[in-house]
């Protein structure tokens, strides 16, 4: 399942504050995708959590009025297969509207945490820290103050090294993690490595980080860009790029 375990280092470091808000997911990439979106515990679930999303389309839907958080990633090569829907990246239990269930490593990820007040901090932030799937950024709009767009233009399938690769028909279909491609205790930061002390980086997530560096490459890593954006109108998460 997608993990949370940055979300800690999100919030400190990303603050925000946001009323009224729209979230907005757009593709720009050649093919469907289908948003996935999970809601953290005790949180409502957005769109049912899940939809697809032709090519050059986006869909809007408003935040909740009161705090919401949670994150939202792509899933793509899906198809309904003997009566069954099932993505090739991405998947939260073969379902199409994932109603609250998390997804199938390694995928990109959009992770935020929204509260509809001027005096309370809220953050959004893309984490390659459980691999990649498609290229995405976050572009907050009308906000006040510093408002980067963050996130991860480049498609890293194409450089993906060969020990992270993941394959569907003949093809690299998404970059695993150096923690899933290994499953050692330092490359997934837990046990001795689960602080901020002995969690470094790898010459694995310095592969995304080089590449992607507004992005947490690993969990207690620091994006380049920070962010001091209050009351933005909408955040758009926006899948490749024309």
């Amino acid at each position: 399942m997608v993990s949370s375990y940055f979300l800690t280092t999100l919030l400190i470091l990303l603050p925000l504050t946001s009323a009224n808000m729209i979230l907005t997911v757009v593709n720009h990439c050649p093919f469907t995708v289908w948003p996935a979106i999970q809601p953290n515990a005790g949180h409502p679930v957005l769109e049912k959590g899940g939809f697809a999303l032709n090519t050059n389309t986006h869909r809007s839907f408003p935040a909740p009025t009161t705090h919401w958080s949670g994150r939202i990633w792509a899933r793509t090569g899906c198809r309904h297969l003997n009566n069954q829907f099932t993505c090739q990246t991405g998947d939260c239990g073969g379902r199409l509207e994932c109603n609250g269930l998390g997804g199938a490593t390694p995928a990109t990820l959009a992770q935020f945490s929204l509260h509809h007040s001027h005096t309370d901090q809220s953050s959004y932030a893309v984490s390659l820290v459980d691999g990649f799937n498609v290229p995405m950024t976050v572009t907050p709009h009308e906000g006040k103050g510093v408002c980067p767009v963050v996130g991860c233009k480049a498609d890293l399938l194409a450089t993906c090294p060969w020990s992270l690769q993941k394959h569907a028909d003949g093809k690299v279909i998404a970059c695993k993690s150096g923690c899933e491609a290994f499953n050692t205790d330092e490359l997934c930061c837990r046990g001795h490595f689960n602080n901020a002390n002995t969690c470094k980086g790898s010459k694995w997530s310095d592969f995304f980080k080089k590449a992607c560096p507004a992005t947490f490459a690993f969990a207690h890593d620091s994006p380049s860009l920070m962010h001091e954006c209050s009351s933005p109108k909408e955040l758009k998460v926006i899948f490749c790029h024309p």
